[in-house]
């Protein structure tokens, strides 16, 4: 195979992990309605960062981020794990993109306890 092709075809995957890892960004609102995130950037990694948090909603504040160390996968589905500096915890974490839609699902203790949250994109 000739460098030229390797070299395309090496560009294409990248702009599509690109494109793919873009679909995550932006502000989202927590099914529950008691908080929004923004998803963006956060040096190499994704982080969440709370926007907005319902009065009275107990262990949470807005600022407080999760860093997300995920990759994308098949059919807008995203792998890995996530860290949660306010509670010193990391989760394995798989996050799943239907247009305006995403579900995460966090487990800790080797997979034993895990919960699952819908959210919807907001402008």
């Amino acid at each position: 195979m000739s460098a030229r092709i390797v070299a395309a075809i090496t560009l294409t995957f990248c702009v599509i992990v690109q494109a793919n890892a873009a679909e995550i960004d932006g502000q989202w609102a927590r099914g529950d309605g008691n908080a929004k995130v923004r998803i963006g950037s956060c040096g190499s990694e994704i982080c969440a960062t709370n926007t907005w948090i319902r009065p009275g909603t107990p262990k949470e504040k807005e600022g407080d981020k999760l860093v997300m160390s995920i990759k994308p996968g098949v059919d807008g589905v995203y792998t890995g794990t996530a860290f949660d500096p306010q509670r010193d915890m990391t989760y394995k974490l798989t996050v799943t993109l239907r247009g305006d839609r995403m579900t995460t699902k966090g487990c800790v203790l080797a997979g034993l306890l895990c919960k699952g949250i819908d959210w919807r994109r907001v402008p």
